[in-house]
C-alpha cells in the first residue's frame, strides 16, 4: 500500500442490511436442505450450525476479499458478478471443511453442485429483486 492512500472499508455504512440480508438467503437455502434430508433445526441445533457454520465462514471471508459489502455505488451486474464470485469460492470453502474429519459431512461431488447452484440462483434472484425494489 502506497503511503496516502486509505485502506478499503470491509462494510460500507448502508450496506449492513445488505450483508446480514445475504446471509439469511444462504442460511435458508442450507435450512431447506437440511430439513429435506431429515434434519431438525429445533431439535439437533448443533448439526445443523455444524453445516450452516464452514459456508457462511467461506462466504464472510470472500465478501471480504472480494469487497463485495465495501461500496454502495456499483451497478447490478457489477455486484452480480461479485455475489457470484464470492458464492462460488465461500461455497467452495464451505464443501473443503465439510468433507473434512473434523465436521459432519462425507459430501459427495453432487452436493457441491447442489448447494453451490441452489444457493447462487437465490443470492442472485434475491439481489435482483432488492435492486429493482432500492434502485427502481
Amino acid at each position: 500500500m502506497s503511503s496516502g492512500s486509505t485502506p478499503r472499508p470491509i462494510l460500507a455504512p448502508g450496506n449492513g442490511a445488505l450483508a446480514a440480508l445475504d446471509a439469511v438467503v444462504v442460511i435458508a437455502v442450507l435450512i431447506a436442505g437440511e430439513l429435506q434430508h431429515g434434519f431438525d433445526p429445533v431439535n439437533d441445533p448443533l448439526r445443523v450450525a455444524g453445516t450452516l457454520a464452514p459456508f457462511l465462514l467461506g462466504w464472510l471471508v470472500f465478501a471480504g476479499v472480494a469487497g463485495l459489502y465495501a461500496r454502495t455505488d456499483r451497478p447490478l451486474v457489477a455486484d452480480l458478478r461479485l455475489v457470484v464470485v464470492t458464492w462460488v469460492a465461500g461455497a467452495n470453502v464451505g464443501l473443503v471443511l465439510r468433507s473434512s474429519p473434523w465436521l459432519h459431512g462425507g459430501v459427495t461431488w453432487p452436493f457441491g453442485l447442489v448447494v453451490t447452484g441452489t444457493a447462487l440462483v437465490a443470492l442472485v434472484a434475491w439481489r435482483v429483486a432488492f435492486d429493482a425494489l432500492t434502485r427502481g
